[in-house]
């Protein structure tokens, strides 16, 4: 009762038979049963080494594993008071990172009464943003979290 589709070593369709006539074809050839899709109807199943279609599956996810691009988030820590070239440096290696494709995670620290003159911070984020437009684009406008502000930069 039971139906298989089977597909041969040599890639051809063989129909859909049953298991018993399936997994004898398997043997005759000195080759395993291995089923490919259990959810289809009926379920899809191929002759083949176990052995070479381990391997394959291998190889095709290391392929994929490899194609992937890891994107860390480099954190650059600014004050509302840092000086013009300190400022200036960490501009060129926010660059430096986006253009290896990392995200960039931009904090401004504030001390004591500092946290009165906020607008500070925002008008440096917003600097900040002028200056990397080239190499980025704004993944998290700038925002307040306790006694910091934050903004992140992604990629073009």
């Amino acid at each position: 009762k039971l139906e298989v589709k089977v597909i041969s070593n040599d890639k051809k369709n063989q129909g859909t038979i049953p298991i018993k006539a399936a997994v004898e074809m398997a043997k005759q050839e000195g080759l395993d049963l291995i089923e490919i899709s259990p959810k289809a109807n009926p379920p899809e199943c191929k002759i083949k080494d176990m052995g070479k279609y381990r391997y394959d599956l291998q190889k095709k996810a290391n392929k994929a594993k490899k194609k992937q691009k890891i994107i860390n988030l480099k954190e650059i820590k600014l004050r509302p008071v840092t000086e013009i070239h300190d400022y200036n440096f960490k501009i060129k290696n926010a660059q430096k990172f986006l253009t290896k494709g990392d995200k960039v995670k931009f904090t401004v620290r504030f001390k004591g009464r500092e946290m009165q003159h906020n607008y500070l911070g925002k008008e440096l984020l917003n600097r900040i943003q002028d200056d990397t437009k080239k190499f980025g684009k704004l993944e998290l406008s700038p925002k307040f979290e306790g006694r910091q502000m934050i903004m992140v930069i992604q990629p073009l």
